[in-house]
């Protein structure tokens, strides 16, 4: 029953983990630059849903969706004024810029919803329901199902159809997309966008789960990052797979091993991973002109 349990838990912390890290493949797959205010975007869907819905009383679909509509402008955003500017002259400042973003994103709502942690419900998180002799939440089983929709809609749109292909010539050449009449900038702005709706899907789907709070999307940011790397940049299916990889890792290891060697032996089988596998389960080597 242990050992079930854990797999469930593990299959839909990983589908979270992957969710987010999509987000990382997409804006890398389109501009070769990342979000690392990514968590932070997670805590904000949290903490809009909880507003909206809880202390506002709004119907939840409404909830839902002004959440991801606030996130997906959060994406521009960074786009415009953290990473565009830097990147446009050649320079990694993004990298700081969305780091320092992410704190200022987080220190605001501390400011403004308080430390305290809330309670989000939902009738998917309140009574479990019991799967091979385990207990889970119906929202555990909702979140891979979810998370392995979007990977293979992702994969669908980037490698089959004419927007996808479009989003691929951008990093490959942007020169040449915009004389074919891509518009280069519009593309990346809109991955930032998609990188920020992801991150919101996944906040809203675990909130139930966690205590909404201003830190919350803190570890699940680098966790996720942890994940893209694993799964390899390049690649939406090795993302999700990474993902529900490390989830399955994470969770059997606090159940056998306790919580206090869940961090430790899991970042430890990262780094062996990578040491084994550089680019990934599923990534590619970079190409290097000479």
């Amino acid at each position: 029953m242990l050992l079930m349990s854990a797999i469930i838990s593990g299959l839909g912390l990983g589908s979270m983990y992957g969710l987010i890290a999509l987000g990382y493949h997409v804006t890398y797959t389109v501009s070769n630059t990342v979000n690392f205010s990514q968590g932070s975007v997670l805590m904000l869907a949290a903490v809009l849903g909880y507003t909206f819905a809880i202390r506002l009383g709004w119907p939840m679909p409404v909830a839902v969706i002004l959440a991801l509509l606030l996130c997906a402008l959060c994406g521009l955003v960074v786009e415009r004024f953290l990473v565009r500017p830097f990147a446009e002259k050649g320079s990694n400042g993004w990298l700081m810029a969305t780091v320092a973003g992410g704190i200022i994103l987080d220190n605001l709502v501390l400011f403004s919803f308080g430390k305290e942690p809330r309670s989000f419900p939902s009738p998917l998180a309140t009574k479990p329901v019991e799967i091979f002799g385990a207990g889970v939440y119906p929202l555990q089983l909702v979140i891979p199902v979810v998370g392995l929709a979007i990977a293979i809609a992702l994969q669908q749109l980037m490698q089959r159809t004419r927007h996808g292909k479009a989003l691929l010539a951008v990093v490959q050449n942007a020169d040449a997309a915009r004389l074919m009449g891509i518009n280069v900038r519009g593309a990346i702005a809109g991955s930032f966008a998609v990188s920020a709706l992801f991150a919101g899907i996944a906040g809203l789907l675990i909130a139930p789960l966690y205590a909404v709070h201003s830190d919350m999307g803190t570890l699940f940011g680098i966790k996720a990052f942890a994940v893209a790397i694993l799964g390899g940049m390049t690649s939406a299916w090795g993302v999700m797979l990474a993902g529900l990889i490390f989830g399955l890792a994470e969770a059997l290891i606090t159940a056998y091993f306790g919580s206090i060697y869940t961090q430790i032996l899991t970042f430890a089988l990262v780094i062996v991973a990578l040491a084994l596998m550089p680019n990934g389960l599923l990534g590619r080597a970079g190409v290097k002109k000479v």
